[in-house]
């Protein structure tokens, strides 16, 4: 059975940094994609970072590129996002998602057919 647990998610200051950790247990795979995703109330899933760890390919979306860094662990089952330069617009419940095979849209909430339970995010400016 696949489990994500999400940690590191806590308060920040505007220009601080956090760093979230995704672990994977249940899968073994090295065909799959993951992703995190943020969701502030009243608003929809947003994908934010994702990688297809098959093919080592990553993608951002353009509201955190150049500030956000997706890497992956292997050896450890675990997929990290570095969030530099935080700013007050990514405060937000952050959540893991993961699929193996037939990875689709990265960023596309869809795609993913495994889910964390998230882990917030807050900024102050």
């Amino acid at each position: 059975q696949v489990q994500l647990t999400e940690s590191g998610g806590g308060s920040a200051q505007t220009g601080g940094s956090l760093r979230l950790s995704c672990s994977a247990s249940g899968i073994i795979s090295k065909d799959k994609c993951v992703a995190w995703f943020r969701q502030a109330p009243g608003k929809e899933r947003e994908g934010v970072a994702g990688t297809h760890t098959g093919v080592d390919w990553t993608i951002y979306a353009d509201s955190v590129k150049g500030r956000f860094t997706l890497s992956h662990d292997s050896a450890n089952s675990t997929v990290y996002l570095l969030m530099n330069n935080l700013k007050p617009e990514d405060t937000a419940m952050y959540y893991c998602a993961a699929r193996i095979h037939g990875c689709g849209a990265l960023l596309s909430p869809s795609t993913y057919n495994f889910w964390g339970q998230g882990t917030q995010v807050t900024v102050s400016s």
